[in-house]
């Protein structure tokens, strides 16, 4: 996992790719936030990345002190997977993001368990 050159503690960290399923690629990003104006600059920080700004899909759920807020950024349903397993870990203060490249081909129900196993890969490596 690697921060963003010069970044402060609880700005955003990058993965990068972590899995790919039938051309679709998945990367999954992170940071320390505690209101919903800096989820969007975490947001706008990713975006700066002129391939996450292209991606297909930026899903992401934050947990804040005022409650949980998710985006499925036209990934039906998928912000909710996010935020349901940073309820399960106890992640507070927390935004995670998962990058989606469509790759061609529909994945139906796994695109569930691709965003589940984005998000796994960041907690892992937190």
């Amino acid at each position: 996992m690697s921060r963003d050159r010069g970044a402060p503690a609880g700005a955003l960290t990058r993965l990068g790719v972590v899995l790919t399923d039938r051309g679709s690629k998945y990367a999954v990003s992170g940071a320390e936030v505690r209101s919903r104006a800096e989820v969007d600059a975490v947001l706008a920080a990713l975006k700066e990345d002129r391939d996450y700004a292209k991606a297909t899909h930026n899903t992401w759920a934050a947990m804040l002190p005022t409650g949980g807020l998710k985006a499925d950024d036209g990934e039906s349903g998928a912000g909710m997977v996010i935020l349901r397993m940073m309820e399960r870990e106890e992640i507070k203060d927390h935004v995670i993001i998962v990058t989606r490249w469509y790759g061609g081909k529909k994945l139906g129900g796994d695109r569930f368990r691709r965003v589940q196993d984005a998000v796994r890969a960041y907690l892992d490596a937190r």
